[in-house]
């Protein structure tokens, strides 16, 4: 959980030592680092054009005048985790001209594990542009044994768009990565959340403690959905134990979108300890149904509404696993407790979703 900027900001001017340092701040103010938001992670256009003459690299002057150390620094003493961007390939995603971006992790995997491990990174997010060619097994591993070689524990998060299967070897050895991108980029509108939640959904038998699917950072805030959307937004990366990494920027949030993304009992299924991928268990006449067994004997429901057009959905208690029985049931979103045989009966508004918490009563 916790923060990049690469979906407000790009590669803007904005984004810059100032930026990242105000987030900071927003994170303990706002009450997000408190929530369980950790890692404040910095996205491309970070570096240099070109490597110091040692061959290591170096901070962008104009955007990190003061360096990467000294930001890890100031984060660290916030209560917060710092991570950096980097790919698995000659140069980076974002070109600064025609077939050049900033400098790529590929054939610099040692030198540049050493640096951030000196600079106090906890987190690297490893892209796939300008990758040679060469196998992603290959180049996912070297890097991870470097990071690995360094001493320092650095959450290490491939980010390979699911081209070559991730989930069937990257949270293996040799690279042991905790957590593997399944998708393509997300964008701030309804049909990409859709389209990612779909890929990645069916992937729950993959994910296991410490090593996740992740499909892409939250728009929540960004403005191209509606509140409702955002919720379903936010209740389907959690029912999917899900990375929440905020991508808004927290400095302009607006109320509606802080209070999606401070629902801590959404939080605590996506946290919850037992590690477990919801699992589709309905997916018809554009209903979703969603279940996720929970540490203490409970378990989390999704239902989700993808058609433009309001349901009324009937949902049997055989259908999420419950036998006969009492069962007391949370509202996760309006916070309400009522009693029954487990069932859910739900009229649903367009793109909208409910969320609850099952336990035998």
């Amino acid at each position: 959980m916790g923060f990049n900027n690469w979906n407000s900001t790009h590669c803007r001017d904005e984004f810059n030592e100032q930026m990242i340092r105000g987030i900071a701040d927003k994170m303990v103010s706002l009450g997000l680092r408190d929530a369980g938001y950790r890692y404040v992670n910095i996205d491309d256009c970070w570096a240099d054009w070109q490597r110091d003459k040692n061959g290591r690299l170096q901070a962008n002057p104009k955007r990190f005048p003061s360096g990467i150390k000294a930001l890890a620094d100031y984060i660290h003493s916030r209560g917060l985790k710092f991570g950096l961007y980097s790919s698995a390939g000659t140069s980076t995603c974002e070109p600064l001209e025609e077939n050049r971006g900033f400098p790529g992790g590929l054939g610099h995997e040692k030198e540049d594990a050493a640096s951030f491990a000196a600079w106090g990174v906890d987190y690297l997010k490893y892209d796939n542009c300008n990758n040679q060619k060469i196998p992603a097994l290959q180049r996912y591993t070297a890097m991870a044994k470097a990071l690995r070689a360094t001493g320092r524990p650095i959450f290490f998060s491939v980010c390979e768009w699911g081209e070559n299967k991730p989930w069937l070897w990257a949270g293996k050895p040799p690279v042991g990565a905790q957590s593997w991108r399944t998708t393509g980029d997300i964008s701030d509108s309804y049909a990409s959340m859709l389209k990612v939640f779909k890929q990645n959904v069916v992937l729950d038998r993959y994910a296991s403690p410490g090593h996740w699917n992740d499909p892409d950072m939250l728009e929540v805030g960004n403005g191209g959905m509606t509140d409702v959307e955002y919720r379903s937004h936010f209740s389907l990366w959690a029912i999917m134990a899900s990375p929440l990494l905020i991508g808004t920027d927290l400095r302009k949030i607006k109320p509606e979108a802080l209070d999606i993304l401070l629902n801590k009992e959404v939080i605590a299924v996506d946290q919850d300890p037992l590690g477990v991928q919801g699992r589709q268990v309905r997916d018809a006449d554009g209903i979703h149904v969603i279940v996720k067994p929970l540490k203490d004997g409970s378990r989390a429901v999704v239902v989700f509404n993808e058609a433009d057009s309001a349901q009324d959905v009937d949902v049997a208690p055989a259908e999420i696993g419950l036998k006969p029985g009492r069962y007391d049931m949370r509202d996760l979103w309006s916070h309400s407790d009522h009693a029954g045989d487990g069932s859910i009966a739900v009229k649903l508004q367009p793109h909208a979703s409910a969320m609850y918490r099952i336990r035998a009563a």
